[in-house]
């Protein structure tokens, strides 16, 4: 990878925030605008919002309260846990609590406190008065417990929205604050909501420990009589079922049931052992002592292998002895009739052997038998043990539990007669709220302030997300990137008067300076791209009308008329408007005349002298353009002409609008595709595009037009035309 690559990799990784900071520029007085159209409604809403006044007391909430003895469970609270302050913070926001002060404090004659008109009601009043109908399924008669109610509700939701609890935090105090126009309320209301908040609790925890004395002295004798009768019960079950200690016997019972298990287990093991075996013998026969001997379970018995190595050493000698002696040599038979004695011996431990198996086999049986009738014996009996055990242990149960909750009970009822008139405050005020001088809210400057920032903020993103919704052609880098075609000159939006249009020899005039260098430039452009080819044939075409393709064209011709002899033919053969531009007249033959053939080539064009190029107008409007453009004496004036000039410069429809556009351009060498800045979309542009590709015509480039450069910070537009000015002729110095 070389330098240049590496640079281009880089480059794209690079957020280019000139590309945010143009969007801004070119909406910098909408963005403006807005902001200080926004901040000065702020202003007038500010000026009309009444100040408000917050008052702040500060509640400690105890812990551990003082009591003559400990009986918190009767409260049902825990002290030190969190969710006993989050519950007294509820309670501190309370129905109940604001009912006692709104009662207290006669808030309902206060003002803030009176419903004022909304704009909202009156529109929904005056609906109802002009449809009476509405109103039927409303009128219920209300007596006046259940409209004192409905005041005493719309009181409660204005005092909810302006009390605040507020617990400060890893501490245990509250901030208590209230807001209200009046500062003096304001401080009354925070201070009556302590004062309410520790009555209440007090009066609470009054009344809780005298209820729970007489509930637990009325329940106290109900639990002496339900002890009393679960210890009889388990005493008569004792003597009953003659228990000394259940939880010996039946540790008894269970050693031995284990004891039993292991035994029956081992007894099985061996029976299957021996089964196996005498399945093996029954198998092979008594007398096949030869298949019998090479049993792996005959051969590993101990007998069977001190005789087994008996006859080995027995063969062994008669084998060293065969080797020096004859056959009839008493050694020899002296050794045979060992090793025959020797063989006699193993057959009968083997017949001996098998009759011992069968014999245990039947003794083992025997035994299992045994085993398991004495732990089916032994089952039962410890399951009568332990039901007992369970009935047993469900009575001392019993016991233990009536006897916890009555000494539990006895302690309470104890504790409750001791401290029944005794109580201590739930809370204390560390601070009580006092009259604010200065009001809380509305901060008006930071309202205006934030108005300010935050309208500004929109409108930018605002201008961020029209820019990026505006898919329409702007700039050098929307030709080459959105349309993918080279850019061969940009024209700069010339003002005019109203209900007028660019002069067709602008490009002649010194006041349209600027403007003619840029056609210079697309001129220059135009030819460079065209120097491996001569494209003599330029059609010039756009995606719908209006685009300036006309103007366009025709500078175009009055540029290159300055280098050569130069043909512009109108081939817009349905809306013609070069004849009328050069103020040459309507029944001027032209281009239909001269493919029908009814006028001479002399008799079709005009020579503009102001310029020096020839025009061809279009000549009498057809009743079938596109079929007299497809014609091919079409093809053929087009081969003629372009033996006789060095350019010819087509003038044709817009591509969306008809197909005589793509006719010509199958017949031209170079097409030139103009587009209106900031005016026409991308997707026909593309469409247009792709329907020329498609008829195969060499598509030169881009021209963008009408753009308007007070608006456009592209850099690289300045060089498709004079922006500098360099076209104006220097003033001699002065010497």
């Amino acid at each position: 990878m070389n330098k240049f690559e590496n640079n281009s990799i880089d480059n794209e990784d690079v957020i280019d925030f000139t590309v945010y900071l143009k969007v801004i520029q070119r909406a910098k007085w909408r963005i403006i605008g807005f902001s200080v159209v926004v901040t000065l409604l702020t202003i007038m809403f500010a000026l009309t919002l009444v100040p408000q006044y917050t008052a702040s007391a500060t509640l400690l909430i105890e812990s551990e309260q003082s009591k003559a003895v400990s009986f918190e469970e009767i409260y049902g609270l825990d002290t030190t846990k969190k969710e006993y302050y989050l519950t007294q913070f509820e309670i501190l926001k309370s129905d109940s609590i604001g009912r006692e002060v709104i009662t207290k404090l006669n808030l309902e004659e206060h003002g803030d406190f009176i419903p004022k008109p909304s704009l909202m009601g009156e529109v929904k009043g005056y609906v109802k008065g002009l449809l009476p109908f509405l109103n039927k399924n409303e009128q219920r008669y209300l007596s006046a417990e259940e409209k004192a109610e409905q005041k005493m509700l719309f009181l409660l939701d204005i005092y909810k929205l302006k009390l605040g609890i507020e617990p400060i935090r890893s501490t245990q105090l509250v901030n208590i604050s209230f807001e209200s126009s009046d500062p003096v309320l304001a401080a009354l209301v925070a201070n009556a909501v302590g004062d309410i908040y520790i009555e209440s609790q007090m009066r609470a925890k009054m009344g809780i420990t005298q209820q729970a004395s007489s509930w637990l002295n009325s329940r106290l004798s109900q639990l002496r009589i339900q002890l009393d009768d679960s210890e009889k019960r388990l005493q008569d079950f004792r003597e009953e079922q003659h228990l000394i200690d259940i939880e010996g016997i039946a540790g008894l019972a269970t050693q031995e049931l284990e004891q039993i298990s292991a035994q029956l287990i081992e007894a099985r093991n061996e029976k299957n052992k021996l089964e196996s075996i005498n399945r093996v013998i029954t198998e092979y026969g008594n007398n096949n002592l030869e298949l019998l001997g090479s049993m792996p379970e005959i051969t590993s018995h101990n007998v069977i292998q001190n005789v087994k190595r008996d006859v080995v050493t027995v063969e062994r000698k008669l084998s060293e002895l065969s080797e020096v002696y004859g056959p009839k040599h008493p050694k020899i038979i002296s050794a045979s009739a060992e090793l025959i004695t020797v063989k006699n011996n193993l057959n009968k431990q083997i017949k001996g052997l098998i009759t011992g198996i069968e014999k245990e086999l039947n003794r083992v049986t025997r035994t299992v038998g045994a085993l398991e009738n004495d732990l089916s014996n032994i089952r039962a009996r410890y399951q009568d043990i332990t039901r007992k055990e369970t009935q047993y242990n469900q009575l001392k149960r019993e016991v233990e539990t009536n006897r916890n909750i009555f000494n539990t009970f006895l302690s309470r009822s104890k504790e409750t007669e001791v401290t029944s008139d005794f109580t201590s405050a739930a809370a204390r005020f560390t601070d009580r709220a006092y009259a604010p001088n200065d009001p809380s809210k509305p901060n008006k400057k930071l309202i205006v302030v934030l108005a300010f920032v935050a309208s500004f903020i929109f409108a930018i993103v605002m201008s961020f997300i029209f820019d990026a919704l505006n898919d329409t052609v702007k700039t050098k880098p929307d030709v080459e990137s959105k349309l993918a075609q080279r850019m061969l000159g940009l024209i700069p939006q010339v003002k005019i008067p109203k209900k007028s249009v660019l002069p067709m020899h602008a490009y002649l005039d010194e006041t349209y300076r600027r403007f003619a260098e840029s056609v210079r430039t697309f001129r220059t452009s135009l030819l460079l791209t065209q120097l491996d080819k001569q494209h003599k044939i330029i059609a010039v075409t756009s995606t719908a009308p209006g685009e300036g393709k006309t103007t366009t064209s025709s500078n175009l011709a009055i540029s290159l008329a300055q280098m050569g002899k130069v043909l512009l033919i109108d081939g817009d053969l349905r809306k013609p408007t070069i004849a009328k531009r050069f103020e040459i007249p309507v029944y001027h033959p032209g281009l239909t005349n001269l493919i029908v053939g009814t006028e001479e080539l002399s008799e079709c064009v005009h020579i503009d002298e102001k310029s020096g190029v020839v025009i061809m107008p279009s000549g009498q409007i057809p009743s079938n353009p596109l079929e007299l453009l497809s014609n091919i004496k079409f093809t053929q004036l087009i081969e003629h002409l372009k033996t006789q000039y060095d350019h010819i410069i087509i003038d044709t429809p817009p591509t969306q609008a008809v197909s005589d556009a793509l006719v010509i351009a199958q017949s031209a060498d170079s097409v030139i595709y103009v587009v209106k800045s900031d005016v026409t979309r991308i997707k026909p542009i593309k469409a247009g595009l792709e329907r020329l590709f498609e008829v195969k015509a060499h598509v030169a480039g881009v021209v963008l037009n009408q753009v308007d450069m007070s608006k456009s910070n592209d850099e690289h537009s300045y060089g498709y035309y004079d922006y500098h000015d360099y076209s104006k002729k220097p003033e001699p110095e002065n010497t």
